[in-house]
């Protein structure tokens, strides 16, 4: 697989800082469930167990999505864009994916100009602080 990574990584237009965006959409019903940063080394992990796994530019470290809250996101599909300056990460969700117990980090719009939530807090935020980037 190391070969295989190694091409898939040189494809991969990682920023100045060595990081790239990764969005993450639930490969079932399509819903985006939030977007975050891989270096080099994430994309290796995520490859590699088959569990995503991003890097925490607050922590400057790994950061294995559930490894504290269990809110865990199992790699179905990577797909690299047009450009190679974006990661779009196609997972089996377990549990809710934002820090915040929501089960997308999309819960804000803007409608008729007033900003509403759109989608009820499923988990206690309490329980998921770790994972907050």
């Amino acid at each position: 697989m190391t070969d295989s990574t190694d091409a898939l990584i040189a494809e991969i237009l990682f920023n100045e800082a060595g990081l790239v965006p990764a969005i993450t959409q639930e490969s079932e019903s399509g819903e985006v469930l939030m977007v975050a940063w891989m270096n080099a080394d994430a994309v290796r992990e995520t490859l590699k167990t088959g569990q995503v796994c991003y890097w925490s530019r607050s922590r400057e470290k790994l950061w294995r999505k559930g490894e504290t809250s269990g809110q865990t996101q199992a790699l179905k599909e990577m797909r690299i864009d047009c450009d190679g300056d974006t990661i779009l990460l196609l997972v089996e969700q377990t549990g809710v994916a934002c820090h915040t117990g929501r089960r997308n980090c999309f819960f804000r719009a803007v409608r008729d100009g007033k900003l509403v939530t759109i989608a009820e807090v499923e988990t206690d935020p309490k329980s998921l602080y770790g994972e907050k980037d």
